[in-house]
């Protein structure tokens, strides 16, 4: 065996360009798929929190019934009695907040904007002094204030929702919806916020009011559409959701409780999707080491037929051959799962540290991440260690084809080979 190593390292460096050009595509590939894997993995974390903060809470309570309609935003659907479902989830320290969604029409006046118009929109209601223990909409304030309890006429928009209509803090809109019942009710709102959330889905669409002024104008005679809850990531979700779904039942038994996953299926599985795309570069990677080491192997093997043929004389064994070459093989990829290795660190310091601004691209296209601009890589050192054994084993096993045909020829016809 200490022979065998020792004539693999000596081939090794025997040709040292070719050596050297075939460990830089492995190393190249290595540290592309390093790179892809920590921005999708980053994208991943960063969006699944977005969704959370911004979007479907932990977990959310409905009445039965809601979810088959919610795409209507039924009212008639509500939760009649919220304050003892918040009481009972607060008493077993759960962090809850109560929300009333409706859509609406909201018109524009030429006094403010630059001309009559309206547009459909969705309103979330909340209650101010609640929200913050779940959502994170208040430290997203970029204009004006905030809202505040029982804020009767005040609105907030989302900074990309403001820009597309030209609106200001202090402009007025109408809000036409229909209530409870569906009799039709108009709002006049004043914009007295600006939130500029890192959710692009939300910023988008955000209309926030606050929930008590909505439920009068609405006739929801206090009930609301849904009750959102907070899980620390500590916490186990499928426990927690059941926990949560058994205390909101015990108060009324008509209530269904959801996770974030379930509000957020879509989104699920467009990033099953995305992962596709991680797999296909591994794919590539895997190609292109691959043709790389199969010719260095191939030129090698023929340029040392006549060798081989020498060293079977000599009572060398094809097994120990076979052995030589797999192991000047693996150093190749060892070589190159190293330098790999090492650039994909060094570029991740930056993705991580820095990431890279796909806002241009973000404002104008829907892609499904939740994130508005800056995509961020992570550490994942369970993908270095695999990127590192990929690169030695697939080279050791593309150099079995060209070895073994190497070793079909007879020891006369080595020796005689030109």
């Amino acid at each position: 065996m200490k022979f065998i190593l020792s004539l693999a390292f000596k081939n090794l460096f025997r040709y040292k360009r070719r050596t050297l050009i075939t460990a830089i595509s492995i190393a190249v590939g290595l540290m592309t798929y390093i790179l892809v894997e920590s921005l999708l993995v980053g994208a991943e974390q960063e969006s699944v929190r977005n969704l959370k903060w911004y979007e479907t809470s932990s977990a959310r309570i409905y009445r039965q019934g809601y979810w088959d309609e919610r795409l209507q935003y039924p009212l008639d659907k509500a939760i009649k009695d919220p304050s003892k479902v918040l009481a009972s989830l607060e008493k077993n320290g759960w962090k809850a907040t109560p929300r009333t969604v409706f859509s609406a029409d909201m018109i524009l006046y030429s006094d403010d904007f630059s001309e009559d118009g309206n547009l459909p929109v969705l309103v979330t209601a909340i209650d101010p002094e609640k929200d913050n223990q779940v959502f994170h909409f208040a430290d997203t304030l970029a204009e004006g204030r905030f809202l505040k309890p029982r804020d009767e006429n005040g609105i907030l928009l989302g900074s990309w929702l403001a820009e597309d209509i030209g609106a200001k803090v202090g402009y007025w809109v109408t809000l036409v919806t229909r209530g409870n019942g569906g009799f039709y009710e108009a709002m006049d709102m004043q914009v007295v916020g600006i939130l500029n959330c890192p959710n692009p889905n939300v910023n988008r669409t955000l209309l926030m009011m606050d929930i008590k002024s909505a439920n009068e104008h609405l006739g929801m005679e206090g009930s609301v559409t849904e009750l959102d809850v907070f899980i620390p990531d500590n916490k186990e979700l499928g426990k927690a959701i059941q926990d949560i779904g058994t205390i909101a039942t015990s108060v009324d038994g008509q209530l269904e409780t959801y996770s974030w996953s379930d509000l957020a299926r879509d989104y699920l599985a467009a990033l099953s999707a995305d992962k596709g795309s991680s797999y296909l570069i591994l794919f590539l990677v895997f190609i292109i080491a691959s043709v790389g080491i199969s010719n260095t192997m191939l030129m090698a093997m023929q340029e040392r037929i006549r060798e081989l043929g020498m060293m079977r004389t000599l009572g060398v064994s094809d097994q120990q051959i076979r052995l030589a070459f797999l192991f000047e093989a693996g150093g190749i990829g060892l070589i190159g799962s190293l330098f790999g290795i090492l650039l994909g660190i060094l570029g991740n310091i930056y993705l991580v540290q820095v990431g890279i601004d796909f806002g241009w691209m973000m404002r104008d296209f829907n892609i499904g991440y939740r994130i508005q601009s800056i995509f961020r890589g992570t550490w994942n050192f369970r993908t270095l260690l695999f990127a590192f054994l990929s690169g030695i084993i697939l080279s050791m096993f593309v150099a079995i084809l060209p070895v073994r045909q190497a070793l079909r020829k007879d020891i006369p016809s080595c020796l005689h080979h030109q």
